[in-house]
């Protein structure tokens, strides 16, 4: 029989993940300028509506190739394949209409929850171009991106059927690889592809709405807990603790973040805590049903004080990732990915004794990044030299909200043709 309450468990954290894009919207939003909001906002959820389709079309069809039995794979299993029997959920659809399932949930269940796993990996790379970036050319890179990139990774990481990684035991519950590094290392590739803002230096570009941040950030966790939990697939101790983790993880990382904060610039920001809150979240991802709650804590602490240390290295190195996506997901998802190798419950070094963990979380990681950094920066660069990623210099000083869609973000008050009324 169909196991209803696992059912209800995957669907509900299947609509906290998509709750977590419009949480991002508030996050980024509130870092841009006040010009640029309608933009940056637009970018989340432009890639709810795009990837969402792609993802019924065939994104479950190449994710999901060779996952349970009666499928038609072609392609190379276990690097690209794709399943024609799942072409528009196909077979997805005569399961959910069989009377009598003997599953712990429908695959449409798990097809729902998958796919907004990729609706949010597609947006985290938009804070990287924040400011500067069209958005036709946005949805045209998000598009091939999604198709050739995350697509592929995710069977590597999510297929435990045939999955890459999978056969290769490398650690990653919840997609520290498939979602942080890749969106990380894709994000690098933009904005090396875009260039710097106009006036790019530290200091220069400041969050216009704090409160927004603080918001972003707590939708964003609320969130997590579908994303981290919900990956367990069942009500049962392994979700309960991937959600311990997640509380305890992220809390720490605000800790780790606000004190690095107030020894480099003598304040604990409100940005800071929301940022460090993210951080602590991405590094969790990988690890939280692999750690003991106190691992997760030090892991939590210790992502908040790197990453905060990582946001800088932009301004030294040259590249201009507007809202730090490199910073907090890419060295964040590396970190702990690689986190794992060293404290992971049973295979970890100190547990084992044997560095064989680390060497598969390494190469895990390396992998994702360079397979996505190169075609996101090639995916990227076609688009820029056809019909142009960047937005006018003009625009962009102006802000680049009416010039891209028309709107404005703030509208205090309304010109209007008063006639004055004599008094008598």
């Amino acid at each position: 029989m169909l196991d209803q309450g696992n059912t209800a468990f995957v669907l509900i954290m299947a609509a906290l993940v998509l709750f977590m894009t419009p949480g991002l919207a508030f996050f980024y939003g509130g870092l841009v300028k006040a010009k640029s909001v309608i933009s940056m906002m637009m970018m989340s959820f432009g890639a709810i509506a795009l990837v969402g389709v792609l993802w019924v079309l065939y994104g479950y069809a190449i994710a999901f190739a060779n996952h349970g039995a009666g499928t038609n794979v072609a392609g190379i299993v276990g690097f690209f394949s794709i399943d024609w029997n799942q072409i528009g959920l196909g077979q997805a659809f005569e399961e959910a209409k069989a009377s009598t399932i003997n599953a712990a949930y429908p695959s449409m269940a798990f097809v729902g929850f998958q796919a907004t796993f990729a609706i949010i990996t597609v947006a985290l790379i938009s804070g990287a171009i924040a400011d500067r970036a069209k958005f036709g050319a946005w949805m045209i890179f998000a598009g091939v991106w999604v198709t050739v990139v995350y697509f592929p990774v995710a069977s590597w990481v999510f297929n435990l059927t045939s999955g890459m990684f999978a056969t290769w035991g490398v650690i990653d519950f919840a997609g520290g690889t498939a979602v942080h590094i890749n969106a990380g290392a894709a994000g690098l590739a933009l904005a090396l592809v875009l260039g710097k803002r106009v006036g790019f230096a530290k200091g220069a570009h400041k969050p216009h709405n704090p409160p927004f941040v603080l918001l972003g950030a707590a939708i964003l966790w609320f969130g997590w807990f579908g994303f981290n939990a919900g990956s367990e697939g069942a009500a049962d101790g392994i979700a309960a603790l991937a959600w311990v983790n997640t509380l305890a993880a992220p809390a720490a990382a605000i800790l780790g973040w606000l004190l690095i904060e107030k020894l480099k610039d003598g304040k604990a920001t409100s940005v800071g805590a929301a940022s460090g809150a993210v951080a602590g979240l991405v590094a969790i991802t990988p690890a939280c049903a692999a750690l003991t709650p106190g691992w997760g804590i030090l892991l939590g602490f210790l992502a908040g004080v790197v990453c905060c240390f990582a946001i800088d290295w932009k301004y030294r190195l040259g590249f201009d990732d507007s809202l730090d996506v490199v910073g907090v997901h890419l060295v964040g998802g590396i970190f702990g990915t690689l986190y794992l190798g060293f404290f992971a419950d049973d295979t970890g070094l100190i547990y084992s004794g044997s560095f064989e963990q680390l060497g598969k979380q390494a190469l895990a990681a390396l992998v994702v990044l360079v397979y996505s950094f190169v075609l996101a920066f090639v995916i990227g660069f076609a688009i820029e030299k056809t019909i142009g990623f960047r937005v006018k210099t003009e625009d962009e000083v102006a802000g680049i909200d009416t010039a891209v869609h028309g709107e404005e973000g703030y509208v205090l008050y309304e010109e209007r043709d008063e006639t004055p009324v004599s008094v008598r």
